[in-house]
């Protein structure tokens, strides 16, 4: 018998499978909104903007990591699984938050970081504090070191932010960190660790959360036995076997700790919902998704895609396949902390090197907004048409492009540091949003921001943009507030169009996509035209656009 743990707080009506075809919308809480003026984004600010996130049609907010953290890596090194980081408010603080959203009804899906702890977790300054050997070391990866004196690493396994992956204690041993040094991995095959995080689950699931994102789901159980087997390089985007025999990635007794975890969120009503983040070969993604385990997995491929009808097609069908071979549904992301907005990416020529791009500060080449927005916007009203959950990430809404010249005083990202200066890192993508068109911090808060707003931002601030016919705001409202009529049956036909240009399919109750890849107009399907991503001529469609009709 399934039991409520929601304390009294009012929540959206009960629907077990709300998350299947949800549009969810990602803060990155320190970069949305400011509301006690310190130029860092608080939990204050996001309520005072859950007016702004009802309008604009989301059904769920994926919440970034709001837990205490000295921002290593900007919030991803919790120091405390159970509370909030007083930067950003307090547990009362949060559950003001969380009823908002709820009377809103939105639902709120909260960061879960469990492969690794804050150097300042209570637990690691308790195992720097004991000796070698000691049950609180067991809680992390502590080795010793090769060499004389033990004084090289234990192997030469690479952090995913650059450099070695092990850092040397006082007495000599050594840790491992798969992201930042600050970043200590927990070691999963102690059982305290797996019992604290079900305590976790429950903790936060009580105060009325939906649903958790899992960061770095993949990388829990790693092989330890020695000699220590080389692994992939993550830094440079080495791609992982399909068979899940890397030492540090997509272990097959992974499954064992997410089918526990879905036994204490099914014990809510409805149950909890759970994404895993697994970048991971498409075959061994459906193995997190599985209803036994997390239920749904992130699908990134879009977010690599080259603006080309094949590439959709092929990496949509695909999804939709394995989406049913699993029993969940798929997911659409564009956009997100971790990635170069999309707006910029489809403003650059394919074969620019991203990160060269940033180091240069965005000057070679020069974007091509004007193309950028408008195949963002296209992009963006085909994924919506999809069957299955779409995530989105602050500021898209707004058609924000990133931010790639901030100088490299401001950077916060650890990648910057740990790659010798040879990859700027994500800040561009995390500054903070314009809500106004003028002030400090356009609206952001009432004293600057922690990172740079260009003078661009005035003019894609919300206020710029509320109310303007044709603005990219006014165009994501429209479109998120017409998906819900595409709320049935998670199917979709695909349309064979003679113009190969054209990436065509129906849903259920006529509703049709069409996207124009092409360089030429082309005449759109009969049926009412409810939402377009740019302007039609007449009824032929341009190049780089997306409409819905309606037959």
């Amino acid at each position: 018998m399934t039991k409520s743990r929601d304390n009294g707080l009012k929540a959206p009506r009960p629907d077990g499978h709300w998350w299947r075809q949800a549009a969810v919308y990602q803060i990155y809480p320190r970069s949305f909104a400011d509301d006690d003026g310190d130029g860092l984004g608080d939990l204050a600010g996001i309520t005072a903007r859950v007016p702004y996130l009802a309008s604009l049609g989301v059904d769920a907010v994926w919440l970034s990591p709001f837990y205490p953290s000295a921002l290593a890596d900007g919030g991803y090194d919790v120091a405390d699984y159970r509370d909030v980081d007083p930067k950003l408010g307090t547990l009362a603080d949060f559950d003001v938050m969380i009823r908002a959203l709820h009377a809103a009804g939105i639902r709120l899906i909260v960061d879960i970081v469990p492969n690794h702890s804050s150097d300042l977790h209570v637990w690691f300054q308790e195992a720097l504090a004991s000796e070698p050997g000691s049950p609180a070391r067991e809680r992390y990866i502590f080795r010793e070191g090769k060499g004389e004196g033990g004084a090289e690493p234990p192997s030469d396994w690479v952090s995913n932010f650059g450099g070695s992956a092990w850092t040397r204690v006082g007495d000599g041993q050594w840790y491992l960190h798969l992201f930042a040094r600050e970043q200590p991995d927990f070691n999963w095959s102690n059982p305290g660790i797996r019992e604290d995080f079900l305590t976790t689950l429950r903790f936060w699931s009580d105060r009325g959360v939906d649903g958790f994102r899992v960061d770095v789901a993949h990388s829990l159980v790693k092989d330890l036995s020695e000699p220590f087997r080389p692994s992939v390089d993550r830094a440079h985007d080495q791609p992982l076997p399909v068979d899940g025999s890397d030492p540090l990635y997509d272990r097959d007794a992974v499954h064992a700790i997410f089918e526990s975890w879905r036994e204490v969120l099914n014990e809510y009503d409805p149950p909890r919902s759970a994404v895993a983040e697994a970048w991971v070969p498409r075959p061994r993604r459906l193995l997190y998704a599985r209803p036994t385990e997390l239920g749904q997995a992130f699908n990134f491929d879009l977010l690599l895609a080259e603006w080309h009808p094949e590439s959709f097609h092929r990496i949509i069908a695909d999804n939709l396949t394995d989406a049913r071979q699993s029993g969940a549904s798929s997911t659409w992301v564009l956009s997100n902390h971790d990635v170069v907005r999309h707006a910029t990416r489809y403003a650059l020529p394919p074969e620019v090197d991203r990160n060269e791009w940033l180091l240069g500060g965005g000057t070679d080449p020069i974007e091509d907004r004007e193309t950028g927005l408008r195949r963002a916007r296209a992009a963006t009203l085909l994924m919506l048409a999809l069957p299955g959950s779409a995530y989105l990430y602050q500021g898209e809404e707004l058609g924000l492009f990133e931010v790639a010249d901030l100088d490299a005083a401001v950077l916060q990202d650890p990648t910057w540091e740990r790659t010798g200066h040879e990859q700027k890192g994500r800040d561009g993508c995390r500054v903070p949003l314009p809500w106004t068109r003028d002030g400090s911090s356009f609206g952001f808060g009432s004293d600057g921001a922690h990172l740079p707003q260009p003078a661009w931002f005035a003019g894609l601030s919300v206020e710029a943009q509320d109310g303007e016919e044709g603005s990219t705001l006014e165009f994501y409202r429209r479109a998120l507030h017409l998906r819900e009529r595409l709320q049935g049956a998670e199917e979709l036909e695909w349309i064979s169009e003679r113009d190969h240009s054209l990436l065509h399919f129906r849903r259920p109750g006529g509703w049709n996509s069409v996207t124009n890849f092409g360089d030429h107009r082309v005449q759109l399907p009969a049926g009412a035209v409810v939402v377009s991503s740019g302007p039609l001529e007449g009824r032929m469609l341009p190049p780089d656009t997306t409409a819905w009709v309606v037959d």
